[in-house]
């Protein structure tokens, strides 16, 4: 499995290439914007992206969505419970990031009971809600993928119309604290962590 961040979008956030090198079955996840970048390196290497999963519907992490469905013909996956942030620009805040509304609908709603297979690698959805109501994180062998949930030493906001710190913390505790310590974190935001070292020096929680 190969994983590179291609920072994207106008709040530079982490949009992840995920591929396997095997089979050349790929997904990326949360393009906050278009990243010629990113499109170069999938063309390069001869890369099939299958889905565009994103781990909330909040504007910095889908400005990109349809640019790179329209470039890979890839499907969107995103938390069943995400819905009305996906489809109502009001409710996302694209105006206020872009200077235009966003909203679509994904391809494929999942919850934590599904399971989806690029080539080789599964993909594991952990409802996290706090930063927003269908936050979710996605697990793919000991690599988690915490959108704007769990940072390093730090959490995501929650002063967020339907965010909720209890919640969020809630989240935190009972789904991604659970995971092995070696577990390494690759947020919407800032450097990757592990669960163990938020475990012990996360202030928040």
């Amino acid at each position: 499995m190969i994983i590179k961040n291609f920072p994207s979008g106008p709040l530079s956030v982490n949009c992840y290439f995920v591929g396997d090198e095997l089979t050349k079955k790929a997904f990326i996840l949360d393009p906050g914007g278009y990243n010629t970048e990113l499109e170069r390196f999938v063309k390069d290497n001869a890369y099939s992206v299958e889905y565009i999963v994103l781990t909330h519907g909040h504007s910095d992490h889908i400005g990109g969505v349809k640019a790179f469905q329209e470039a890979f013909h890839a499907k969107i996956v995103a938390h069943k419970d995400e819905q009305s942030l996906l489809n109502d620009a009001a409710n996302n805040y694209s105006v206020q990031v872009y200077g235009k509304p966003i909203a679509f609908e994904a391809d494929l709603y999942v919850d934590d009971t599904k399971t989806l297979d690029v080539g080789m690698m599964k993909l594991h959805f952990i409802h996290t809600p706090g930063h927003s109501p269908g936050g979710m994180n996605i697990l793919v062998d000991n690599h988690l993928f915490s959108g704007d949930s769990l940072f390093f030493e730090s959490i995501g906001r929650t002063d967020f119309p339907y965010s909720s710190f209890d919640d969020l913390s809630k989240s935190i505790h009972e789904k991604l604290f659970c995971l092995p310590e070696d577990t390494i974190v690759h947020p919407g935001h800032m450097g990757e962590t592990t669960i163990g070292h938020e475990k012990k020096c996360n202030p928040f929680v």
